[in-house]
């Protein structure tokens, strides 16, 4: 695996198939798809940012790279994409075998450049707070200490709007210092820009333009009239402070029957049109907290009578979901609105019942925004996320804006589509594959949110048709990609991150060795733990668990060693061994399972998926399990009922959750005391390592991980149990002394790979 992590490290791309199938046959037969999981704002400590502006190729505008050719006699390069010759402009007139650009240093195939003619926004960044005050006390003074410690982080210059909701939207009026001072409407009622405008006095010294857009200073707004509602954080902090201090909960009587009033769309709507008319094109972010379920407006998800509840998987399955559709149309106008203006939706959801993520999915997901989803706004998993958004340092998420991506690839290759967090720019050309999945039919797409971690999933066609010729494969066995961002930094800066990629392509007999050789089970893991989350979303009655196994009998049976009809004889490839076990854990995770699990949050697991790079997405998929005991220092165990024992520590990492399982025999001892006496030191330490492990991850990771701390035969040992690999069931012979049991009719991996192996061979 090392060398794919390689990979990764100068490119911030993993693919599942490093030697590419040439032919569509040949890639139809590989059953994992010709992908990419990249992240384009990776930090690569060595990268340059070139002070210029990129070469661009005349004919088909991508840019120059280190696989052009180069004929430094006649200062020409030729586009390895479309072969067309290109001259090099007059500034590039001293270049030579040894006096070469940084972009055609065969090292910086990743490469940014930050020209000096982008100037940088002239409008700082902008947090629009959304803030639900439909909550019981106790929640809302969490969430307003929560707030006030953001907003002491906020950037100085970064400009900082609030609304409040509840039965009624306020906006309130922050640049007004000497009273607080509010616009209400009504949650019911949609406004639309214009009202939203006229309503807000807007127009009472620069009268309303009579034609055109209404967009920002240059387009008909003055600039005193939005400092009125979006003020830099270094003047609002007071104005802001007592505006949350004197936070009231929502004032108008819910009956002991009935559900809150809430109108969570038409908040989010008024939000989205304030910032289109004063700040559209800038990187403005909707910051969401909201403590319930929507239950007014055009994205209500339920009725205010408590007697219905909420929609599970099961009405979604039966389609007996009277809001949903609606809410879910809603959304998508709005996710509509927010790409156009360019601007991102950040949604906390902190409620012990669901809030409507589900529907909010689309506009969190389009533009890029994070999520996160907690059970109060008192929880560590909401407070100390929140402290990441805003935290400076090296964990900093690195929040970019206003990003474009762009694809250039070789002419065999086409492109179905990316799942992830982006929307599609419809810029549709020869690139485009006639098959489509996630955000497709074109070859650009805008990011309005992106982050250091922002991880996209790419979906390639192979369209070659015919079996080449062995002496055309000689010379052209290459296929390029070119990736293109251009996006604001946060300094302000535009700039472009240009990525190119070569592969070999093989095809025809013989070229099963070559493509296992090239096989990342990790990437090929994720890749279809992402298209099975995206096709459950999108397909009716579609049968998740006997897609993934077909697909894994199919490649065992491409690509296992066996004798026909003999299961005994069958055996995997060191690079394919580990997928078998990949796929049996995604069987059994949360993206594929949702039993047990609400639609909030299995939206909320795939959003999570779907942003995530590889290393992380794995750890959802199959998570880690670490073991401690005084034998011997921290070791992996594996992830099996069998790695429980009584005198044994075991540290769980599943991404959103990190579990320490203490032994019988450890929790006694520590329920003992025995911990605190001197002479038990080494005791101690033993208790203490598995804390500090865990520490360092929740550092790292965002949303924050909920950290559960339990004991075996506990309650909440079930965190652990549900993930292992139940070997040992309570229908299992002889039970392990010391160990555990499961309480399942799931199959264990040994049964699964017998069948794998039957059916693999046949």
């Amino acid at each position: 695996m090392t060398e794919f992590l390689d990979l990764e490290a100068q490119d911030g791309v993993r693919m599942p198939w490093n030697v590419v199938p040439g032919t569509r046959q040949e890639a139809t037969g590989c059953v994992v798809p010709v992908s990419a999981v990249y992240t384009p704002l990776k930090p690569f400590p060595s990268m340059p940012a070139l002070p210029y502006s990129p070469l661009r190729c005349r004919n088909c505008r991508s840019v120059l790279n280190p696989f052009s050719v180069v004929d430094f006699a006649a200062k020409i390069w030729i586009c390895p994409f479309c072969f067309h010759r290109n001259h090099f402009p007059p500034h590039y007139a001293s270049i030579s075998d040894d006096n070469l650009p940084a972009e055609l240093f065969p090292q910086y195939t990743t490469i940014e450049y930050a020209s000096p003619e982008d100037r940088p926004s002239s409008v700082p960044p902008v947090f629009m707070f959304v803030v639900d005050t439909c909550l019981i006390e106790e929640e809302l003074g969490f969430l307003k200490s929560a707030l006030l410690r953001a907003i002491e982080l906020l950037p100085e210059n970064s400009l900082v709007g609030l609304i409040t909701f509840g039965t009624l939207v306020h906006v309130h009026e922050l640049g007004f210092g000497q009273i607080p001072k509010t616009y209400v409407f009504k949650g019911s009622k949609e406004v639309n820009k214009e009202q939203l405008l006229e309503q807000m006095s807007f127009f009472s010294k620069k009268p309303k333009p009579a034609t055109g857009v209404i967009a920002g200073v240059r387009d008909g707004l003055d600039a005193e009239s939005i400092a009125r509602f979006l003020v830099p954080a270094s003047e609002c902090e007071f104005a802001l402070n007592s505006v949350l201090d004197e936070l009231q909960k929502d004032p108008w009587p819910v009956a002991s029957d009935q559900r809150a009033t809430r109108c969570t769309s038409t908040a989010l709507s008024v939000a989205a049109g304030l910032l289109g008319a004063c700040v559209p094109g800038s990187g403005a972010r909707i910051m969401a907290f909201i403590g319930g379920p929507s239950t007014e407006g055009h994205g209500a998800i339920v009725s205010k009578s408590l007697s219905e509840p909420i929609r599970s998987h099961k009405d979604l399955d039966k389609d007996s979901v009277p809001y949903y559709h609606k809410a879910v149309k809603f959304y998508e106008g709005l996710s509509k609105q927010l790409v156009n203006q360019g601007h991102v939706l950040d949604l906390f959801a902190c409620a012990l019942d669901q809030v409507g993520v589900a529907e909010l999915k689309v506009a969190v997901e389009r533009t890029g925004g994070l999520v996160v989803l907690a059970e109060s706004f008192g929880h560590s998993v909401f407070k100390d996320s929140l402290k990441r958004v805003f935290q400076s340092g090296e964990y900093d998420l690195g929040l970019s804006s206003n990003g474009i991506f762009e694809i250039n690839c070789s002419k065999d290759i086409k492109v179905q589509g990316i799942i992830g967090p982006c929307a599609s720019l419809e810029k549709k050309g020869p690139l485009c594959s006639d098959t489509v999945i996630g955000q497709g039919n074109t070859t650009a797409w805008k990011l309005c949110g992106l982050d250091k971690a922002t991880s996209l999933c790419l979906i390639f066609d192979i369209v070659k048709k015919e079996s080449p010729d062995a002496t055309m494969q000689a010379t052209s066995n290459q296929f390029y990609f070119q990736f293109l961002t251009y996006y604001q930094h946060n300094n302000g800066q535009m700039r472009l991150r240009v990525t190119t990629l070569s592969r070999r392509w093989v095809a025809g007999p013989g070229s099963v060795q070559d493509l296992i050789a090239g096989f990342d089970q990790e990437a090929a893991a994720v890749v279809m733990a992402r298209q099975v989350s995206f096709k459950m979303e999108s397909e009716a009655d579609f049968d998740p668990i006997r897609w993934l196994d077909r697909a894994l009998i199919q490649l065992c049976s491409r690509f296992g060693d066996y004798q026909k009809d003999s299961p005994s004889t069958f055996s995997l490839s060191p690079r394919l061994s580990i997928f078998p076990q990949f796929i049996f854990h995604l069987r059994r995770s949360q993206f594929v399972q949702v039993f047990n699990n609400s639609p909030d949050e299995t939206a909320y697991f795939r959003m999570i998926l779907n942003r995530e790079n590889v290393v992380n997405s794995v750890v959802m998929i199959q998570p880690s399990l670490i073991s401690y005991s005084f034998h011997s220092g921290p070791e992996p165990a594996l992830l099996d009922v069998a790695a429980i024992a009584a005198d044994r520590i075991l540290l769980l990492d599943s991404y959103f959750t990190v579990v320490i399982f203490h032994g019988a025999t450890i929790a006694q001892w520590r329920k003992a005391g025995y911990h605190n006496q001197p002479e038990h030191q080494a005791f101690a330490q033993l208790l203490q390592a598995p804390r500090d492990d865990a520490d360092t991850i929740i550092k790292e990771r965002f949303p924050v991980p909920r950290l559960v701390v339990c004991d075996q035969h506990g309650s909440q040992a079930r965190f652990l149990l549900a993930k292992l690999n139940p070997s040992a069931t309570y229908n299992s012979d002889a039970p392990v002394p010391g160990g555990d049991v499961i309480f399942t009719d799931d199959v264990s991996f040994e049964v699964f790979l017998d069948h794998l192996q039957r059916l693999a061979v046949q």
